[in-house]
């Protein structure tokens, strides 16, 4: 993984985890909330229930003309303390009785919830009951430890997914990029046999060296060259959605083709054999001159030297056949992508197939491919579907 990808990787990850931890923060601090003022209100209806208990003890106590004897609740977690009106305590079992502020009814404080009933009745000496309890804290402290936990968790998930997702999303790109690297460093490789071909033979050219020859050489690279620039000029700005059809003979084009890359397969000794047969058919020529230069091409690229191409065109089908290297069953299932080549002997772009597969695709032409290794390849194209009478 390069810089680019480090840093673009770091970037997902910093702003989907950022996001993912700022709503699920929200989502948390809102059901904290919730949960909060529940435990509130269940912890004050406890207080509540509790005094009201100690207040009718007292209440039937007097009634009786008794004297109300302080019992602890069952619930250990319960305290309280009794006070008079001047707030002197007349029993207390409290934790904190420092704690006590008879301003205020329901309160939360020294880790401690407290409730404070008033007594109206005249004849009581007792005024005041003050309730104490630590359950609502500890529900509470739970609660904090909880959701802590789960948000703890719940990051290391929606740290995991989201590199799972960082590197499925990069995974394309950075095929991409390692396939454009490759179709980079292959147009050099692939500019350079004719270039320097061309360049040596204007050199003995010059020199009065068999000037027969190496015009042909000259010829044969300048051809290269052309149709070199010619496919990554379609591929990258055609549109194959565009075509502009008319009437043509078919293999007046393939003559005219085979004439052409007989001059280029010179450098290999190759022979370039023909049998065509009239065939109208009504498409975007340079669409169809694409198909026939692209399979030509690829033969001779994957062919020996001293060896022999034969390029038919009969019953509307068209034959490219090369004894070449051949191709492998397995590459053979993605031949036609784009910057995917063979062995790589004679270089290529990996863009010549994937234009003819994508013009026999819009004009829904049959491609079929024939090949074992290293016996060699026949590719045909059934145009058929676009003869026209």
């Amino acid at each position: 993984m390069n810089k680019s990808e480090r840093n673009a990787l770091l970037s997902f990850l910093s702003i989907y985890i950022s996001s993912a931890m700022l709503l699920l923060g929200v989502l948390f601090y809102f059901y904290y909330k919730e949960q909060y003022k529940s435990l509130q209100k269940s912890c004050s209806m406890e207080l509540i229930n509790a005094s009201m208990k100690v207040k009718t003890d007292i209440l039937n106590a007097y009634m009786n003309n008794e004297k109300y004897i302080p019992v602890a609740f069952d619930n250990k977690d319960i305290r309280y303390a009794l006070y008079d009106k001047d707030k002197n305590y007349l029993f207390s079992n409290l934790d904190r009785e420092d704690a006590v502020d008879f301003t205020r009814r329901f309160y939360e404080k020294a880790e401690q919830h407290f409730f404070i009933q008033k007594l109206e009745e005249d004849n009581i000496p007792i005024k005041y009951i003050v309730i104490e309890t630590c359950q609502g804290v500890e529900s509470i402290n739970r609660l904090k430890v909880y959701l802590t936990i789960i948000f703890f968790l719940s990051s290391i998930f929606i740290g995991f997914v989201a590199f799972f997702l960082a590197k499925l999303l990069l995974k394309p790109v950075r095929e991409k990029v390692v396939s454009m690297d490759n179709f980079i460093k292959d147009s050099a490789h692939e500019l350079n046999t004719p270039v320097s071909v061309l360049m040596t033979s204007v050199s003995m050219l010059k020199n009065g060296k068999n000037p027969e020859k190496m015009m042909k050489y000259i010829l044969s690279s300048s051809k290269q060259i052309s149709q070199i620039y010619n496919d990554i000029h379609f591929s990258a700005f055609n549109d194959i959605n565009e075509s502009l059809e008319e009437k043509f003979n078919l293999a007046q084009l393939v003559e005219d083709s085979v004439d052409f890359f007989n001059d280029i397969s010179v450098t290999k000794n190759i022979k370039i054999k023909s049998d065509v047969r009239d065939l109208k058919v009504f498409m975007d020529r340079t669409k169809a001159q694409k198909l026939v230069n692209n399979l030509i091409s690829n033969a001779i690229k994957y062919s020996g030297f001293n060896s022999t191409i034969k390029v038919t065109l009969i019953d509307g089908i068209l034959r490219v056949e090369d004894f070449g290297i051949g191709v492998s069953e397995e590459d053979q299932k993605e031949i036609f992508k784009r910057f995917k080549r063979g062995k790589n002997i004679e270089g290529g772009f990996g863009i010549g197939l994937d234009i003819v597969n994508r013009v026999c695709k819009s004009y829904n032409l049959k491609l079929n491919l024939e090949s074992k290794v290293n016996q060699g390849s026949t590719f045909s194209i059934d145009f058929n579907s676009v003869i026209c009478l």
